[in-house]
Order: C-alpha cells, then sequence, then structure tokens
C-alpha cells in the first residue's frame, strides 16, 4: 500500500470516527449513598470536618506512615501510550470523598456541589476527561477530585492555560481545601524561588501548564539539589484540558541561555525590502502560503546591499534575512497574526484570539517582524532545554481533565494520550436556540447582514455576543456597529487585561460585545449583568444572542462560543454567519452552487455541505500535523529522559569523580591535595554537568536542522521519520559517550589550583543569563509542516 493511500485512509477515518464516551452509570449509583452521608457531615463542627478528612487520608495512605511521612516522588517519565488507569478507590471511599467535598464546599462557598460535579469529580478520580458545560462548576468539581487524589498520597498539580485562572482558582478555592486539611499553592510569572518551592510543596497547587513547564526545564539544569523547585510529578488534573492536550500539544516549551551578541541583518533586510514593488520584486506562490524573489527583486537586493552576490554561499545569512523579511511584510499581518504594544510585537494565539505570553516565531521570523515593526528586538538565544506540552503533560504516571469541549477530540485524546471522555450532562438541561448558518455569498455582504442582526436584537435590548476570527475584524465590526449607533464594548488581545469585567457585564441588558474567541474562558456570562440586576428584562428577550461572524478551523472552538449563552438552563440562542471568501472556506473548501438571494444569502443543500467539510478537512489536515510531530517528538523525548538520568546521576552521586579516578589517578590525587576533596569532587562534577548541557543543546539545534529538510527524503520514495532516526540515533550514541571522554580531557588540562574555581576557566561558559518562552507555531509553517499540509489537503479536498 502506497504512503498516499494509507495518508487518505487515516485521514477519512479521522473525519467519520465521533469521540465515544465512558459510562456514568458506575457512579450515578453512588449519588444516593453520598447524599444520605450528607446529614451525618452537617452535624460536625469545622475541626470535626478536618479531623474526618485526615483520617481518610490515613486510611488510603496505609498505616505506619509518620506524620511527616512524604509522599513518594513518581518516576520522572512515564510513557503516555502506557500509562495505567488510576488505582479505582473502593466506593465506600468514593462516596466519603464527594460527601466531604461537597459538605467543605457548602460551608466555605455557600455553593452545595450539584450531582452533576460529583460525577465529574468521581470521573476525573477514575482518569478520564470530563466534558462539562459552561457554568456546570467545573472548578469545584476539579477541587474535589484533588481532595481525592491528595488524600492517597499524591501531591496534585491542577494546570490552566494562564496564570491569572491559576491564582484565582487557588484562592478562591482555598477555604475548601483549609475545611478539608489541605494545603494550597499556586505559581505564576513573577513567583520568586521560595515562592514556587512552597508552592509545589503542598498538596495541591494551581500553575499554568506553560509555567509549570518552565520550572521543570529549569530544574534539568541545576548545578545543586538545592536548587530544584518540583518534587517530581504524581498526578496532574487539566483545566480546558482539550486546549492544552491538542491545540497546545505541539508547541515547545524553550529554555534559551544568552549566546556571544552577533549582528543580525535583519533590520537592513526589512529596510531593503519595504522599497520592494509586488510582481516585480517578488511573487506569491503555492496558493499564497510562500514567496518569493523575482530575478528583479534579486538584483535589487544586490543593489541596495553594497553589490554582494546574493546567492553565494558567504552570503547565506543574508538572503535567509530578505526571505524572512519578505515573509514578515506578505504572509504575516498586523491585527490578525500579531499586535504592537508597549513597544514589541506580541503574537496571537489563532485559537482563542489572546496575546500568547512570552511566545516567539521560530527561525529568525521573530525579528524579522521587529524589524518590519521598527520595534527593539528580543532576544532568542540559544535553546539549552525544550519539551512539547505533549511531551511535558507525558511525564505524569496519573492525568486527568475537564473541559467545556472534549467529544470533539476523544479520538485524538485516545490516540496520544490513552486518555477516555466522559461526558456529564447539564445539572439543567439546555434550552438554547442554535439557528443553522447564514452563508452570504461574499464577506462584505455578511457583514451588512451581521449588523442587521445585531440592530434587530438591540432594538429589544437584548444582550449580543459577536465572536470574531481576529483583532483586526473585531475593530472592523465594531466601527461598523457605532457607525449604525449601536455602541457596543470591545474585548481582544489589544485590551486582554480587561477580559474578566467585560465578559461579566456580557450578558447585561442592552448591552452588546464584540470579540475574538477568547470570550468566556473561566468567566461565566450571567444574564443581566455580574449582579443580574436586569436577569428578568433580559430572560423576556430571549437571552444572550450568541453571533459568530465566521466558523473557526475547529468546530470546538465555535461550540466554546455557542456555550457562552444557555448557562445552567437560561434561555439563548446562537447563530454563524459565513462567506466563502472566508479564509477557512478559501484555503478548505470547494467551488458549490446555489441559490442567491437579493441581499446575498445563499442556500441550498450544497451550501452546508460545503462549509461542513471545509471544516472537517481543516481539523484533519491539523490532527495529521500533530500526529507527525508527536512521532518526530517520541524519539527526541525518549533521548532527553535518557540524558536527564545521567544527569541526575551526576548530580547526585561522585560519578564525574569516578570517571577521573579511574582515568587519572595521580592527576586527581593531585587536585585533591591542592584544594580538598569535596571541592575536588565537586569540580569534577561540574565539568561533567557542563560537557552534557553543551552536547544537548549541540544535539537540539542539529536536530532542527536535520527535520526541517528531512521531509524531502519522501520526493525520493523514502520515509521521513525513518531518515530522521538513523540520523538521531548514532548522533545520541555519540553524545552519550563523548561526555566521560570530554569531562576526563578538561579535568587534565584544567588548572585547577583554586577551590572557588568556575567551569568558565577551562572554555566551558555557562549561560550569563537564562530565559523562556515558547515557540508559536509558525503562521505559514514550517518546511515539514506545510509539505505534510498540502499532502492532507489534496487528498481530503476531494469529496468521498
Amino acid at each position: 500500500m502506497g504512503l498516499a493511500t494509507k495518508f487518505r485512509q487515516k485521514l477519512r477515518t479521522f473525519m467519520q470516527r465521533p469521540g465515544s464516551t465512558v459510562s456514568l452509570a458506575p457512579f450515578e449509583a453512588l449519588l444516593p449513598r453520598i447524599e444520605e452521608l450528607e446529614e451525618e457531615l452537617k452535624a460536625l463542627s469545622d475541626d470535626e470536618l478536618k479531623a474526618r478528612a485526615l483520617e481518610l487520608g490515613d486510611r488510603l495512605t496505609g498505616a505506619g506512615e509518620t506524620e511527616d511521612s512524604e509522599p513518594e516522588e513518581s518516576p520522572e517519565y512515564v510513557d503516555s501510550l502506557q500509562r495505567a488507569q488510576p488505582v479505582m478507590i473502593h466506593d465506600d471511599d468514593l462516596v466519603e470523598i464527594c460527601a466531604l467535598g461537597r459538605e467543605a464546599g457548602r460551608r466555605a462557598l455557600d455553593e452545595r456541589a450539584f450531582d452533576t460535579q460529583l460525577l465529574g469529580a468521581m470521573s476525573m478520580l477514575a482518569g478520564t476527561i470530563v466534558e462539562m458545560a459552561t457554568g456546570e462548576g467545573k472548578t469545584l468539581a476539579a477541587a474535589i477530585a484533588a481532595f481525592g487524589y491528595a488524600t492517597r498520597g499524591a501531591r496534585v498539580q491542577i494546570m490552566t492555560v494562564n496564570d491569572y485562572l491559576a491564582h484565582r482558582d487557588a484562592e478562591w478555592m482555598r477555604p475548601v481545601y483549609d475545611l478539608l486539611g489541605m494545603t494550597v499553592g499556586s505559581v505564576g510569572e513573577g513567583s520568586t524561588h521560595e515562592e514556587r518551592v512552597a508552592a509545589y510543596a503542598c498538596d495541591v497547587t494551581y500553575a499554568s501548564v506553560s509555567e509549570a513547564g518552565f520550572d521543570f526545564l529549569r530544574d534539568q539544569l541545576v548545578t545543586s539539589k538545592d536548587d530544584e523547585v518540583m518534587p517530581g510529578l504524581a498526578t496532574l488534573i487539566l483545566d480546558e484540558a482539550d486546549f492544552i492536550l491538542i491545540d497546545e500539544a505541539r508547541v515547545p516549551l524553550v529554555l534559551a541561555g544568552s549566546v556571544e551578541e552577533l549582528v543580525s541583518p535583519a533590520q537592513k533586510a526589512a529596510e531593503i525590502v519595504a522599497k520592494m514593488e509586488k510582481a516585480r520584486d517578488f511573487i506569491r506562490v503555492e496558493g499564497g502560503r510562500n514567496v518569493q524573489l523575482t530575478e528583479a527583486g534579486a538584483r535589487l537586493v544586490e543593489r541596495e546591499w553594497d553589490g554582494i552576490d546574493l546567492y553565494a554561499q558567504d552570503n547565506l545569512d543574508k538572503l535567509t534575512a530578505i526571505n524572512l523579511a519578505l515573509h514578515a511584510r506578505v504572509l504575516v499581518h498586523r491585527d490578525v497574526d500579531y499586535i504592537v504594544r508597549d513597544g514589541q510585537v506580541q503574537l496571537v494565539d489563532s485559537v482563542r484570539g489572546r496575546v500568547a505570553q512570552r511566545r516567539r516565531w521560530p527561525d529568525g521570523l521573530q525579528a524579522a517582524v521587529e524589524a518590519k515593526e521598527g520595534v527593539h528586538s528580543t532576544a532568542e538565544g540559544e535553546i539549552l532545554a525544550t519539551i512539547t506540552v505533549q511531551g511535558f503533560v507525558g511525564l505524569y504516571p496519573t492525568v486527568c481533565g475537564m473541559t467545556g469541549t472534549a467529544v470533539n477530540v476523544g479520538d485524538e485524546l485516545r490516540e496520544f494520550y490513552r486518555l477516555e471522555v466522559a461526558v456529564i450532562p447539564p445539572n439543567t438541561p439546555s434550552i438554547r436556540n442554535d439557528d443553522e448558518d447564514r452563508v452570504y455569498a461574499t464577506a462584505e455582504e455578511k457583514e451588512d447582514a451581521i449588523i442587521a442582526e445585531v440592530a434587530e436584537a438591540h432594538e429589544q435590548g437584548r444582550p449580543v455576543l459577536i465572536g470574531t476570527l481576529d483583532v483586526a475584524e473585531s475593530e472592523r465590526l465594531a466601527r461598523s456597529l457605532r457607525e449604525a449607533e449601536i455602541e457596543c464594548v470591545v474585548l481582544n488581545a489589544k485590551n486582554d487585561a480587561e477580559e474578566a469585567a467585560i465578559i461579566a457585564e456580557a450578558g447585561a441588558l442592552g448591552r452588546v460585545t464584540v470579540s475574538t474567541q477568547m470570550a468566556g474562558r473561566g468567566t461565566d456570562i450571567r444574564l443581566g449583568g455580574r449582579d443580574e440586576r436586569d436577569r428578568d428584562e433580559v430572560v423576556e428577550t430571549g437571552g444572550l444572542y450568541v453571533i459568530g461572524a465566521g466558523r473557526h478551523d475547529s468546530r470546538r472552538v465555535d461550540d466554546q462560543l455557542r456555550g457562552r449563552a444557555g448557562r445552567q438552563g437560561d434561555p439563548g440562542g446562537s447563530v454563524f454567519f459565513v462567506s466563502p471568501e472566508d479564509s477557512l472556506i478559501v484555503r478548505n473548501g470547494e467551488p458549490f452552487t446555489a441559490n442567491v438571494a437579493a441581499d446575498g444569502r445563499m442556500t441550498g443543500a450544497e451550501v452546508d455541505y460545503s462549509v461542513s467539510h471545509a471544516q472537517k478537512v481543516s481539523e484533519g489536515v491539523h490532527f495529521e500535523i500533530h500526529r507527525n510531530t508527536w512521532k518526530y517528538g517520541v524519539l527526541v523525548e525518549r533521548q532527553r529522559q535518557l540524558l536527564a538520568a545521567k544527569r541526575r546521576e551526576l548530580l547526585n552521586t561522585d560519578l564525574a569523580a569516578r570517571w577521573v579516578l579511574e582515568a587519572d589517578k595521580e592527576r586527581y590525587d593531585e587536585i585533591a591535595d591542592a584544594i580538598g576533596d569535596e571541592e575536588t569532587e565537586e569540580a569534577a562534577r561540574s565539568i561533567a554537568l557542563a560537557h552534557l548541557d553543551r552536547a544537548w543543546a549541540d544535539h537540539l539545534a542539529m536536530l532542527s536542522d536535520v527535520r526541517e529538510g528531512v521531509h524531502l527524503r519522501a520526493l525520493g520514495r523514502q520515509d521521513p521519520l525513518d531518515e530522521y532516526h538513523r540520523v538521531a540515533i548514532p548522533a545520541f550514541k555519540e553524545l552519550t559517550e563523548g561526555i566521560q571522554t570530554s569531562t576526563v580531557e578538561t579535568f587534565a588540562e584544567a588548572e585547577l589550583t583554586d577551590p572557588d574555581w568556575d567551569t568558565s576557566a577551562a572554555g566551558l561558559p555557562r549561560p550569563t543569563a537564562t530565559w523562556t518562552y515558547m515557540v508559536h507555531e509558525n503562521p505559514f509553517g514550517s518546511e515539514i509542516e506545510r509539505f505534510v499540509s498540502a499532502m492532507a489537503r489534496a487528498l481530503l479536498g476531494k469529496r468521498s
């Protein structure tokens, strides 16, 4: 079977399979018993309730443990494909966990957990991803699940999408944990080393997935055990699990270090490209996803750059800079892919419409865009350590989580993480009215129809939330609304700090809110406003009306927007406006025929099919890119784990000293006599760690270069992954064997005469500064991603 045939079968299978769910019946059977225990617990004092919770923990962790016993540290890495299901808790203990959690929530928050929240907590304790609708109380359900895991002696980390939610949820749930005898902490970007150590030592720690990942990476490069902050990884509960496990899965977390300052040609390239004319000096190719110089453009560059030969080998850096500057000018768009704020280029997350904190584009594109905008260039540095979000999550032996939209990615969760989905029914059935898509022939006619629809709802006083696909569209629609004398509030990446306040009032009488897809993450929209002052009047109008200004690449994101309305049985409605000129349809759709009315509205069976098909093609492409990236990442992650184990051995034992003693005992004894035994052992350790860290950084850079070009092997009927392995495996073997040899050689040659000797004296300087960032997805794709994407679209674009 050929490569194309296999590819087609995998993708079409993906498009046709719904995500399945697990049965809730075993947990539903326990609900009456939980309620029976409720009256007994209500009679206890706060101290008695805490004692009851601590007694349960002692029983579950086993007799004989002392008060100071530490939870057993987990192994650093657990292959997500071999992750065992959590040990099931006995029904009696599960009943008590939920009853205690419900009572603590009632006392601390004046919120008695619904049965559906208990079903969610029990499902998470069974190691599943829970789908719960907006406003159904996921935060309290997660706290009850965290209590259940912690009573079994495991430290629990609850990870969410940003620092704000991590801190908010930790403080919100703190009174609940206090009543249950549990300690809780949170970690944010501004946390000090001491604050991080204290937070991770708590029974339950809240953090963003990026911040926890960065702490993990920093711990991999410490030169003293005392500098570590994370005491092992045990249980992970994910908030917005689909976003973290699917949308963010391929994102590399990076720890970078300072390197020698180099003069970047980015600024000069940007100045030259700014003088170019389209068609004369450059053209767009590959369906508009790439750009290249014409012969006239190349001559222009050579003239402007002091008469150089642009294609000479020694001018490769200048050619690269020109190509990047062209991409920055033509393919990367301000207020769509990024914004400029506070003198910085800030990238926009295409899924959520929010500024992507501490993100930068790879391979020099970030510097090219900064030069284009004339802002200060930020350092990229040398990559010292990196791990993808998926790789980081794979380190945890126990993973579960919650989200409002999981079923649509059930197959991906199963394939990449061996996680199942449990769908929790809403406490109150939804009565939201979801209209069919309204499709218009042009983007202009679509926008006119949106304005008319908003005007009609606004006249009735009905609150409207308009979801847009990017910042530019949100601002354009807001201008059009104001021109129609409709006042509105705009929420996008430019004012994301005001998100909670804006969204909290989005359900107020007569309020019109225009927002990118960031709307509502972590904040409920209450009818009548934050204090529900006009609730009855808003209910009379039909509740919150959600209008989508276009279909997103993923159905989940559309479902999240819909979910802003109809919270907890509230009335509400939703509708999406679409045009064949939308980027989703342009990239993934096919030409179709339809009846077109005078206002441009298109109707007919072909219309709905074409929109749905384009979205499924887009999801299939992203799925295959995820699968492809994951296959390459498996090898790198295994190599990282092997090297991390060796590094821990060097850090915590005298292995490096033994290497040197075995090679040259006379030299070792000579140094020990001069500076002391402990200092000599420490010097050997420092040398070995420096060589290991240097070798790994070089290895990562080499693998990045190899992977970028290995897809070309497919043109010669070779499997790119096999070719990648043929390079990566021998290189790693050479790396590991070379560390001991290099350590011995450096120890023999170094002038070790001072107890305070530093490795920089032996030509092994450690970075003078380190920083962290996440590598943002290249807006026009890496070479290999463009290859996979083009192949997928070609195969899926034709109807079955």
